[in-house]
């Protein structure tokens, strides 16, 4: 495994001759949804897919990111094409380092090449939540109440799909929002990508 000077760890490919690389940073990455164009019933059996992925994932990795003493904060896969990336936002309350990422990008990588939860190719990057961060919890939306979001559902809520607001409150998993004087609740489980706007 080497390390460019860039911050990039290069791992070796699963079964081919394309290598898996994994990306470490301190950045934000703001992307949440699924990258594709399909719509109806691809769009829902890719959205399938993908929380699938997300949650075998996330089972697989949290111990070994708390036992590192961090918190995993979440997990997003986008499909792209026949390749994907796979992104692992890690936390800590002092602060992530270059170091956190590189320890995680390694032990990861391990788990996922003897597990292979993900089908085909994809790209591992593993990085802090950042300022503008992604919100993937229940718990996560409760931290940041009153906090201004920014919010993209799976499907409309009275005839839209994004709100920009402050976050009132989350009850019963049902998220709060008030939009230019206007309160909408959004389920949690249908919202498809939330971040903090600074």
């Amino acid at each position: 495994m080497n390390v460019s000077s860039g911050g990039t760890i290069y791992a070796p490919g699963f079964g081919s001759t394309w290598p898996r690389i994994g990306e470490v940073g301190l950045g934000p990455i703001f992307c949440f949804w699924v990258s594709c164009t399909e719509t109806g019933r691809e769009g829902a059996e890719v959205q399938g897919v993908v929380k699938s992925s997300v949650n075998k994932v996330t089972e697989l990795v949290n111990p070994t990111v708390e036992a590192l003493g961090l918190q995993l904060w979440g997990v997003e896969h986008t499909p792209q094409g026949k390749y994907s990336v796979l992104r692992i936002f890690i936390e800590r309350d002092a602060g992530v380092t270059i170091q956190d990422c590189e320890q995680v990008s390694r032990q990861v990588s391990a788990i996922l090449d003897v597990e292979d939860p993900i089908a085909g190719e994809y790209t591992l990057e593993v990085s802090s939540p950042g300022t503008d961060r992604l919100l993937f919890t229940v718990e996560q939306f409760q931290q940041y109440c009153g906090e201004q979001v920014d919010i993209r559902m799976r499907s409309p809520i009275e005839g839209r799909r994004k709100f920009k607001g402050i976050l009132q409150d989350v009850v019963s998993g049902v998220v709060r929002i008030e939009v230019d004087g206007s309160y909408f609740r959004l389920p949690h489980k249908e919202i498809e990508k939330a971040n903090i706007v600074y």
